[in-house]
């Protein structure tokens, strides 16, 4: 599970955000104005930062530089009312990896955080996470290998054959063979639940699948598929 850090003063916000990213899989915590940022900030364990802009004690782009400048190696997504083309194009410059105005749909804030989460750990140099077909095995980095279910393999092969991007519900249940429109979809629901279960269990670690909440799932690790 990735450790998050959310820097947004209006609480209302602040609170719906914080409930979002822990859905989404994200350990979060939530800073109020840059002071409050700087005490809870540890650079050894959060992997990610989401931050406004406009704060009561001064400008999160000067922070972001500052981060820049020490050569933190941070993912870093602005959420902000700042929407000209001008105001974006000084926050890309000044160092963050995304842009986004608010009122933008959540899911399109995580839809980032998994392509900015599956870009750095590529950048990481990370060991793969390998399927392969035969045995049906999930090949965990530094873990053992776990068996899968026939419909178990079938998820994950749509999962990791698009690492780092979107996957729909509806590609899942297709790939199991099943009539998207006829589908229950508490089943899809507690199989994803199970699987991250049986993977944690059985090998301690984390399976990196992000749910978003209104568009799918996303695998967000480097992965290799050996049929």
């Amino acid at each position: 599970m990735t450790d998050l850090i959310l820097l947004e003063d209006e609480p209302v916000l602040a609170q719906e955000l914080f409930e979002f990213l822990e859905e989404c899989g994200y350990r979060t915590e939530v800073a109020a104005d840059l002071a409050q940022f700087a005490q809870v900030f540890d650079a050894q364990r959060h992997g990610l930062a989401v931050i406004d802009l406009n704060l009561p004690d001064g400008d999160g782009l000067d922070l972001i530089r500052r981060m820049r400048e020490s050569g933190h190696r941070l993912g870093i997504v602005v959420l902000t009312a700042r929407g000209t083309t001008r105001e974006r194009i000084a926050g890309l410059g000044g160092g963050a990896d995304y842009y986004l105005s608010k009122g933008c749909d959540l899911d399109e804030l995580a839809a980032v955080l998994c392509a900015l989460e599956r870009r750095l750990q590529f950048d990481g140099h990370d060991e793969l996470w390998r399927l392969d077909w035969r045995p049906r095995r999930l090949l965990v980095p530094g873990g053992e290998a776990v068996r899968l279910s026939q419909q178990d393999l079938l998820v994950l092969n749509t999962l990791m054959a698009q690492a780092g991007k979107v996957v729909s519900r509806q590609q899942i249940v297709e790939a199991l063979g099943e009539s998207y429109l006829d589908y229950d979809q508490r089943r899809l629901d507690t199989q994803m639940r199970r699987l991250r279960r049986n993977i944690e269990e059985a090998s301690g670690q984390v399976l990196p699948v992000k749910t978003l909440r209104n568009a799918g799932y996303c695998f967000y690790s480097p992965a290799r598929i050996v049929l």
